[in-house]
Parts: structure tokens; sequence; C-alpha cells
């Protein structure tokens, strides 16, 4: 392991489990334990287990807590009523830009916990002392190094977690989508990044590495970076640094659907910026026609000039390559473009997102 990276609990178990590790925004993590395309079907068909600890738990408690979330990020944290309901949301600069894409779990009005970016997440808490502090908020911001966190994901995925951990059915078992259960000995919410049913496990980091073994003896297969990429691609879902960024304004990323303007009174970071902003690009889905993988900043030639894709990768599921673009307002799904790859010029589709949806393709067109 290099002493250059940062380890999560779990670095010793991916090492001892052979897995190909790469830096990854200063982490040291594993991009795959043989082949990725396993891993991948092993998520849409079956269960699979990334470790997602790089990823930071902040907690955020105090009088102003509410108060606080309502100016930090775009969305409207008083949808939030009932205890472990979580939002994702966008933390925005003055400028409208994506500071970072993140979710929040509510459990009382003063008690909060957001999870944030790897990469982002040292200027993510830097950013909310600061906002906490020019207005004065009675809070308290708690960066949770001591946790580790796991995603367990595919349609096996809860049955396999209760199999390994039969205590926790009782409370986890009614959880809707995108809720959490506090535990005594765990938070576990029923959210992902890969399209697929399951949940993230938070655990103390040095409980972690017990609860992978038992999952992996459920038959649960280990995954890496390179499967979570390709998953999320398949399920329209972004990635910070690739389709948005603090240049990048939600709507520009197609997460128009992440900010609420409901409440004229709700002055939250950014909104003046987006709502004078009218951006000339949308941000759409492509596949390709023919042979080929795109990959971000590859230039789309279309009938109303030049765009960009963001993301992209060659679907395990489809068997084709898919991507993510932002192109000229007016282009529409169903029209023909071309990708340039390495300097040849191929055929694509403009489609709706996702591509995949609980492991079936969508149909587009």
């Amino acid at each position: 392991m290099s002493a250059t990276l940062k380890h999560t609990p779990l670095a010793a178990v991916h090492v001892a489990a052979g897995a190909r590790m790469v830096d990854f925004g200063g982490w040291d993590m594993p991009v795959n334990y043989g082949s990725q395309i396993e891993e991948h079907h092993a998520v849409r068909r079956d269960a699979g287990i990334f470790d997602v600890s790089h990823m930071l738990n902040v907690d955020v408690s105090g009088p102003d807590s509410k108060a606080f979330l309502l100016k930090l990020v775009a969305n409207d944290v008083t949808k939030l009523t009932h205890a472990g309901r979580a939002l994702y949301s966008c933390m925005l600069n003055p400028q409208g830009g994506v500071i970072d894409d993140l979710i929040i779990y509510f459990f009382t009005d003063t008690q909060w916990r957001l999870v944030v970016n790897a990469g982002t997440a040292d200027k993510d808490i830097a950013w909310m002392q600061r906002v906490a502090a020019s207005a004065k908020f009675d809070v308290t911001i708690v960066a949770r190094r001591d946790l580790a966190m796991v995603a367990v994901q595919g349609p096996q995925a809860r049955s396999k977690v209760w199999a390994a951990r039969p205590d926790w059915r009782a409370a986890t078992e009614s959880l809707i989508p995108f809720s959490a259960a506090n535990l005594p000995d765990a938070m576990v919410a029923r959210t992902g990044y890969t399209g697929e049913d399951g949940f993230e496990i938070i655990v103390p980091a040095d409980q972690v590495a017990s609860l992978w073994s038992d999952l992996v003896a459920q038959h649960v297969q280990p995954c890496g970076l390179g499967a979570r990429d390709t998953l999320r691609l398949e399920a329209g879902m972004n990635l910070y640094g690739q389709d948005m960024d603090e240049l990048i304004h939600p709507n520009q990323a197609g997460l128009t659907w992440t900010v609420s303007l409901k409440d004229p009174a709700r002055q939250f970071i950014g909104r003046q910026a987006i709502e004078q902003f009218a951006d000339p690009r949308v941000f759409i889905g492509l596949k390709l026609l023919d042979r080929g993988v795109m990959r971000a900043h590859m230039v789309v030639r279309t009938a109303k000039g030049l765009g960009e894709v963001t993301s992209g990768t060659m679907s395990p599921t489809l068997g084709y390559s898919i991507g993510f673009a932002r192109l000229p307002v007016g282009i529409l799904p169903g029209d023909a473009v071309e990708i340039d790859i390495r300097g040849k010029w191929v055929a694509a589709e403009v489609c709706k997102l996702p591509f995949v949806r609980n492991g079936q393709p969508v149909q587009h067109g």
C-alpha cells in the first residue's frame, strides 16, 4: 500500500483479495478484483459490495441546523419531516456552480447527517464552516472519519444483508428508498449509486472488516471503482468532477430537479445566479451506433453546433458505448449526432436518461 495515499479501513482486505489498487482522488482504492465485467453483472443480477469509506460522513447538529442547511444547499430540507428520510442536493457557490453533490439525512431538527464526496471533503468542510460563521449559525459540524461505509447493491442485496446481520432486518425491512434506520451499531440507508436496490451501511471503522467478510460469505461479490462507474452511467447518475463542478450550474448537469425555488424567501447560496442564468446547452444521453467507446471531453457534432461528452463508457448490460453530453439547445432524443473518437467521426444517437432501470434496458425511441 502506498504511504502517500489515504487508505480506508478496508485497504488491507482489498489487497489480500487481490484487488488492483489505483489512486482515486488521493485515496488508494480497488478498481477491480479480477473481472470488472463480472462485478458489474453481479450487481445487476445478484448482489455486489463496494467500499465507499473514502466518502465522508458529516454530522451537523445544534439549534440552527435547519436554518443553516436551508442556506447551504439548493434543495429544500423542510421536505424531510420523518426521522431517517433523506434527499439529494447540490451545495452551490455564489456564482451557482456546484461545490459538491451530497445526500442529507434528517433525524431531528437539530440532528442531521451529510455524506459528501471524497475528493471534495476538505473543501466542503471548510465551506460549511465559513457559511456557519458568516451568518453566526449556532451549529456544530463534525467530520466523522471514525466511521466506514459500504454499499451493498443489487436485486438480492437486502436479503443477503439480512442473512449476514439478522438483527437488522426488523428495523430495515420497511425502509423506503431514500430513508435510513439508526441502529445501535450501524446506520442503514436504502440508497445507492448503481440504479439497483440495496443498502448503504455506515458502521464504526473497526467493525467494517467483519461486516465485509460476513457479506462476502453470503456470496456478495466484492466490486471496485470500475464497475461502480459503468453502473452509475447506465443508471444516468452524475459523477462530481466530470459531469459537474464549480463552474457548472445544476441545470447544466441535468440536476434542475435538485433545486427548490418554491419558497421565494429562502435565499440559498447561488440562488440569484441560477435564476438569472439561461444556458444554451442541454444535458442528455448518447448511445454509439458503431464500434468505439465514448470518453469524457470528446467533441460531439450536431445539426445545431458542437457539444462535448462529459462521461462515457462501454455498457456491459447493453453491449455498446453510452455517455452523457452537453449539447446545443434544440437537440432532442432520437437526433443523429457524431462523436470524434481519435480523429474519426462515429455515428451516435441522442437519448433520454437513464439507459438501464431495475436491471433492464430502457427502450428509447
